[in-house]
């Protein structure tokens, strides 16, 4: 009787820390997943207000370089696309039209002594420096909690449990042209 007593108790153990295991498991996935979602929103709120600030920026430039309609049209086709990115993988286009548009503004922007002199202008490039810099700090930290979501639902035995409740890699935020956004829009006075 006894040895059937232990077998049965070696087994109840056994199950017990399997269920530890998890449920230790789960909510770490769950805990990752929520960062990563988190991430992405630090990305998108950072690409929204770059994106507030292309229409004053636009506004600004326009005063001086009317003439210049392509450039503009270049901006805020840029603008909308980034606006309407859902996906990283959307994002990272979105954003190769975007470096190459503000790229496009502010050359038209350098023909402009007036123009570069402008506070308001000053301001807005400013601005969109820092924001641009913000972007490039959540992209990091967004793909920092990819790589460790990733990894830990890849790995033996999480990706039993992570197959077990439904958890899907994540796509990093790769950009197409990674010599556009190596450094943010140059601003020369």
């Amino acid at each position: 009787m006894t040895g059937s007593l232990i077998t049965v108790l070696v087994i109840a153990g056994v199950i017990v820390l399997l269920g530890i295991y998890v449920w230790a498991t789960y909510n770490s996935l769950v805990t990752l997943r929520v960062r990563v979602d988190e991430a992405w929103s630090d990305i998108t709120v950072q690409m929204k207000r770059r994106a507030d600030l292309i229409p004053n920026l636009v506004e600004t430039v326009k005063g001086y370089a009317a003439h210049e309609q392509g450039v503009f049209e270049a901006v805020t086709k840029a603008r909308a696309e980034t606006i309407s990115a859902a996906t990283p993988a959307e994002a990272s286009i979105a954003e190769n039209h975007m470096q190459q548009a503000l790229k496009s503004i502010f050359a038209v922007a350098e023909a402009y002594p007036q123009l570069q002199a402008s506070q308001n202008f000053l301001q807005l490039q400013g601005e969109l420096v820092d924001t641009e810099n913000k972007i490039q700090a959540a992209r990091r930290f967004y793909n920092g909690g990819v790589r460790e979501f990733n990894t830990k639902i890849q790995l033996f035995p999480n990706n039993a449990v992570a197959a077990m409740f439904g958890f899907k890699t994540r796509e990093f935020f790769e950009v197409e042209d990674v010599a556009a956004i190596s450094e943010p829009p140059r601003i020369q006075f």
